[in-house]
This record gives C-alpha cells, structure tokens and sequence, in this order.
C-alpha cells in the first residue's frame, strides 16, 4: 500500500515538529488539534503560536478539528498527551479501516492502568497494527528541520523499515526495530529521570552527581525494559539511551526544568500552573513505581521522584535516602 499520507493526532510542539518533518519527507499531511484557535492559527497564518511559537509550518499542512479527516490518511502519527490517549483514540477508533497503520509518538505510561500506549491502542482500535516511534529530539529543532534521528519500531522489521523509509529524508533519520515495547519504554520512563537529573541541577549538585544520576538511571531503565519483554539494545539505542541523554542534558526539556525548579524550592503546583504543555513525567512516576514493584524491580531514583510529586518526601530527604542506600555490587 502507497503511504502517501499523513495523519497527526495532536498540534501540540511534537505533533507540528512531526508533520514538518513529514513534509519534508514528501507526505501529505492533516493534523488534527483539540482547540480550535489552534487548528485556525495553523491553517491561516501556518503557525502555532501557542506550542512552537517563532516557526513558520509548511504552507501544505492543513489542520482539522475533525478526527474523521486524519483516519482517511495512509498511516497515523498520534501525539496526543498520553493520559488523554485512550478516549482520543476511543473516538478516532469509529473511522479507522482494518489494519490501519497507528504509530504512537507520545512518551508516557497510562497513569491510571500502567500500561503501554500500544497496549491502550489495541483495546480500544483492536483492528490497527500499532508501532512506536520515539528517540531524541526536542520539536524545536525538529521543526527547523536540524539533524536528528529516532527508533521506528514495528511488529515486524521489514514493516518498521518500510515505515522507516517513509518518513526519513537527510536531516530525519529512522532507523527500523521489531521492538515496539522498548520504543515506547525508553521515551516513557526518561521523563520520570529527567526530573531527577534537574533536582540535581537545581539544588547545585555538580556535574559528577548528574552523570552519577543519569548513568544509575539508565541501569533502572534497563532492568525495566528487559523485565517487560524489551531487547536491551533496544535500551542501548536511540529510543532508550539517546532519549535518556537529551532528555537529562538540558533545560528545554520540560521535565527536566521542572525539576530543576523543584532543586531551586518551588512547588509542583506552581510549576504546573504555569505551563501549558503537559509535563508526562509527572503522571508516568506512579505507573513506573507500581510496575516495578508488581516486579519486584529495584528502581530507586524514579521512586524517589514519585515519592516527591506526591508529597511524600521533600527534594533533601529524597536526595538524603538515595545517598543513604547501602553499597553494592554494579548491575
């Protein structure tokens, strides 16, 4: 089947960075936005002020706020926040075809359920064949067509390669996985890491304890992945520690500025309140704490994470109980 065309679920940052980007690969693109001033700012003016302000959008893109439009498109890119994943797609499900291709971009875990997005996807649109892709890329940079390169993750390699093939030009490399658990893995619980690592930046740590961090954190990772069926190249590759890397290195990462504002004193709530793009590792924390534990999984910095957004430690107990844990062998 000709995947010509193009259908974004969701006009937030990610969602425009990935239908520029899909224009630039030659796809005809409709993306679909929940507000309306949103869909009309981007179909009049070719710009969202609102998510990815100071880009122009390929004059090609046309947006909707109908659902029914992107479900006529070949494949489907859905960048919806990952909490609101389930009813978006309950809704998108009544106009898909069989075997409609849904590739999910949004990072996080069901807060609610713990589960995969691919795993909400085939509840609620059982007949889609679901992928992933994920890797390091903030949508700025994306959008302004600056080099970069992600996992696309298939049930099959040969269908993530043709996938692959699709969406790629010279500045936005796809590289083709079977692993459609650790694509989604890797893009989930570095939100919840990036938090940590911006504490240790907030409260002036110093750059040994942020590699210290980051390192450790990609050891919980792994143990998380390869525990729920992940290849731990997968873990290794772009989706795992490329996304990890960026994520916990700079501040235009949304979790990791969050958690550099929490390191610096404020409170989750003012932090929140003064964003309008959710921040995933928040509600992600939860979901990754109870998996570990319903694994019997050792993850202690993402539970020192949750422990904090949820009130129950401050940021200097949290940072006192990781100093504390007792030495051990490196795994």
């Amino acid at each position: 089947m000709d995947l010509q065309s193009a259908g974004i679920v969701g006009a937030g940052a990610w969602g425009c960075a990935l239908a520029q980007t899909a224009r630039r690969a030659g796809r005809d693109v409709t993306i679909w936005g929940y507000e309306p001033s949103v869909v009309d700012e981007i179909n009049d003016s070719h710009r969202n002020s609102t998510y990815l302000p100071g880009i122009t959008l390929d004059e090609e893109i046309r947006a909707t706020a109908t659902l029914k439009d992107v479900a006529a498109c070949d494949v489907i890119l859905l960048v919806t926040p990952a909490q609101h994943a389930r009813s978006i797609t309950s809704e998108l499900a009544f106009h898909l075809r069989p075997e409609q291709i849904v590739i999910i971009c949004s990072k996080g875990l069901e807060q609610q359920t713990g589960k995969l997005l691919s795993e909400v996807v085939g509840e609620v649109a059982p007949g889609a064949e679901v992928g992933a892709l994920s890797g390091p890329g903030f949508a700025d940079e994306i959008a302004r067509g600056l080099p970069s390169a992600v996992t696309l993750a298939m049930a099959t390699e040969d269908e993530a390669a043709r996938l692959a093939e699709t969406f790629s030009h010279p500045s936005f490399r796809c590289y083709a996985s079977a692993d459609v658990i650790g694509a989604q893995l890797g893009g989930a619980v570095k939100n919840v890491l990036a938090i940590a690592a911006g504490i240790v930046q907030g409260k002036g740590l110093g750059a040994s304890a942020h590699a210290a961090l980051v390192t450790r954190g990609f050891a919980e990772l792994t143990r998380l992945g390869i525990a729920l069926g992940a290849k731990r190249e997968t873990m290794a590759g772009l989706s795992g520690l490329g996304d990890l890397l960026l994520t916990c290195g700079s501040s235009v990462s949304r979790n990791m500025s969050l958690g550099i504002a929490l390191g610096e004193g404020r409170s989750l709530g003012d932090v929140l309140k003064s964003r309008s793009s959710v921040t995933e590792g928040v509600f992600t924390a939860g979901a990754v704490v109870e998996i570990a534990a319903a694994k019997g999984i050792d993850m202690p910095i993402c539970h020192s994470v949750h422990a904090v957004i949820a009130g129950m430690q401050t940021v200097d107990e949290a940072i006192e109980g990781l100093l504390s844990r007792p030495l051990r062998s490196e795994s």
